[in-house]
């Protein structure tokens, strides 16, 4: 889960909490009604709603400072609150649109790469199993790199970068589960040039050394034995200690 360290905005907050405000009635969409209020009493109000897990409320607060006050300062620091309660309430649209919103209005504000981690988190929560389609993991890499590439001195760097490595781990077990199928189908060409984008594209990944098994077997599937033996050398050459280039070494013994 995210840190947004709603504590610093909580403390430098020019308005104390009011605790004990009270809740504003509900409309019959549960979301409460307009009504024209102080920016103190709907900024504090939405932090008094997310503290106590109101999520709901807190968004429609927070978007209510940006609407009944678009070009005060709070307004800013509320939209990109507003993105942070949408992530919390496992709406991840919403909360990557609220962020994309901040970011194209204050590209420059010191408060940005909490919009872009937002933004990474929100598609990285959504990373589905690698039967399925991986436009999503696709998405939050690149938005992990962006983080890296514009703010690389800070902690969201870091943990963007593990999250880097995880998704681009992911995207190649996508492409051995798919080479896995043709393997079994016989559709041997079409499995060695999966296997061979883990080896190109995804080559830091743990899938690398099983990758260059599967196209030893392609190969010899194939009839092609001085590649199978070459690409079995690649495999004990990067990954001596690997299984898979002990099983590779008895696939190509067999064949003098």
């Amino acid at each position: 889960m995210i840190n947004l360290n709603i504590k610093y905005f909580v403390k430098n907050s020019l308005f104390i909490i009011i605790f004990g405000l009270l809740i504003s009635c509900s409309s019959n969409d549960g979301r409460p009604e307009y009504r024209e209020r102080t920016l103190e009493a709907i900024y504090n109000n939405a932090l008094y709603n997310l503290e106590r897990g109101r999520y709901q409320q807190a968004a429609f607060e927070f978007d209510e400072v940006e609407r009944q006050h678009p070009y005060s300062s709070w307004a800013r620091r509320a939209m990109l609150m507003s993105a942070y309660t949408y992530y919390l309430q496992n709406k991840y649209d919403e909360a990557i649109s609220s962020a994309q919103r901040f970011i194209s209005l204050h590209p420059g504000n010191k408060y940005a790469v909490y919009a872009y981690y937002l933004i990474g988190q929100s598609y990285y929560e959504r990373i589905s199993d690698v039967a399925r389609d991986q436009k999503i993991t696709e998405m939050a890499l690149e938005s992990f790199i962006e983080i890296i590439r514009r703010y690389p001195e800070t902690d969201y760097a870091r943990d963007a970068q593990m999250k880097v490595d995880l998704t681009m781990d992911h995207l190649a077990g996508k492409e051995m589960y798919i080479g896995r199928y043709y393997l079994k189908q016989s559709a041997f060409l079409a499995a060695i040039n999966r296997f061979r984008s883990v080896v190109v594209d995804y080559k830091t990944t743990s899938h690398t050394p099983e990758a260059l098994h599967r196209i030893v077997e392609a190969y010899i599937s194939l009839g092609l034995m001085e590649e199978a033996k070459a690409t079995a050398s690649v495999l004990g050459y990067n990954f001596p200690n690997s299984q898979w280039y002990k099983d590779s070494y008895e696939l190509v013994k067999r064949f003098p």
